[in-house]
């Protein structure tokens, strides 16, 4: 659900008003990186993912089948808690479960089990056999897999390299020059599976990260 403005109780001295942006910004929220479609207070530069400017209640996920989580403005007690799907420090908006502990940021919380692009297919799991394409381990976060199985990226991995953008870009734009055939391909398919997944973790799954990591597969 979509509004052109809204009200909200973590920022009541304004209207914040519906904005797309392929720069990253920091939810003034859950405390994380976004991207993409947001709420925004241009006065204050204040601004909220979607997720945490109109949260959910309540809800349930597939992978906790026997759990229900509460959405709270902040942490409930006093002992500092982690994400479940991304392994990260939680610093703002949660989903809590109060029977099993477990915790979630909202944007981990809603992230799609399924993302397609018609190029790529990639499947959200709870935990892969397979080494992450990133960080070479197993294990670990939550992790997006293609259908191929090919290509594997934990949650874990894909929220550290938010600091690390213009590395990244570097490294693989060098990476894909240097290829060839189907060595260049699979370059490729791996650069847009990344990209899919980082705009999936920051928030909004349709932006376009090739706008914050620049253009990695135009041909030099």
């Amino acid at each position: 659900m979509k509004y052109n403005e809204i009200s909200h109780f973590s920022h009541p001295q304004h209207i914040l008003k519906f904005e797309y942006t392929e720069v990253p910004f920091k939810c003034d929220g859950c405390k994380e990186v976004g991207i993409g479609s947001h709420y925004r207070c241009s006065f204050c530069d204040f601004d909220l993912h979607m997720h945490c400017a109109i949260p959910s209640l309540s809800i349930y996920h597939p992978f906790y089948t026997k759990c229900s989580f509460q959405f709270f403005y902040r942490s409930p007690g006093d002992t500092p808690r982690y994400c479940n799907a991304c392994e990260k420090d939680i610093n703002g908006f949660i989903y809590h479960c109060k029977s099993c502990g477990f915790d979630f940021h909202p944007c981990c919380a809603k992230l799609p089990m399924v993302l397609d692009d018609g190029e790529v297919n990639l499947y959200l799991h709870r935990k892969v056999i397979a080494v992450c394409h990133r960080c070479g381990r197993k294990g670990r976060s939550w992790s997006y897999r293609s259908d191929c199985k090919k290509y594997n990226l934990h949650v874990a991995c894909v929220r550290k390299l938010e600091t690390r953008i213009p590395s990244l870009k570097n490294t693989l734009q060098t990476s894909h020059k240097r290829s060839k055939g189907k060595v260049k391909k699979c370059c490729e398919m791996a650069v847009l599976a990344l990209q899919f997944v980082i705009s999936a973790v920051l928030g909004d799954p349709t932006a376009l990260t090739a706008g914050v990591i620049g253009n990695l597969m135009s041909r030099a």
